[in-house]
């Protein structure tokens, strides 16, 4: 089953940028992704949109944060992708009228509920700037552990 992994890869845009002390182009960041400067331009696109990432033009031009990393949360992220959807398993649908399932879709339905409002309390309350934070960490035990 094929997973949407476009939030892991706007994340891991995302610190990209974070590292770097200017713009990157969508073909800098396509490098850095292994995809398709297109894919990355479409992508950012819904993000600007949100106010998250500014483009310029010409020399020195590309893709800056908007705002600080501090007040960016992975959620207003998520919400920028237009909420891809989070779970491969749902309610069936074959039988509505079907006490056994209605039951069942119940169950799963809650449970699927209150996985996604825990889910989405993390991602508010989780900006880019921990996930920096969590990178530079990981990043510098990575270097002493090869010398």
């Amino acid at each position: 089953m094929k997973r949407n992994s476009r939030l892991s890869a706007v994340l891991h845009a995302l610190m990209h940028m974070a590292e770097r002390e200017e713009p990157m182009t969508s073909d800098d960041l396509a490098l850095c992704l292994d995809t398709n400067a297109v894919v990355v331009r479409r992508t950012m696109a819904g993000l600007r949109e949100a106010g998250i990432v500014q483009s310029g033009r010409g020399h020195g031009g590309g893709l800056h944060f908007a705002r600080p990393l501090a007040e960016i949360s992975l959620l207003d992220i998520y919400n920028a992708l237009g909420e891809p959807i989070l779970f491969q398993i749902g309610p069936a649908t074959e039988m509505p009228g079907c006490v056994v399932e209605q039951s069942v879709n119940r169950v799963i339905g809650e449970a699927l509920k209150d996985a996604e409002a825990i889910l989405m309390a993390r991602f508010a309350g989780t900006t880019l700037a921990d996930l920096a934070a969590d990178f530079r960490v990981a990043a510098k035990h990575c270097r002493a552990d090869t010398g």
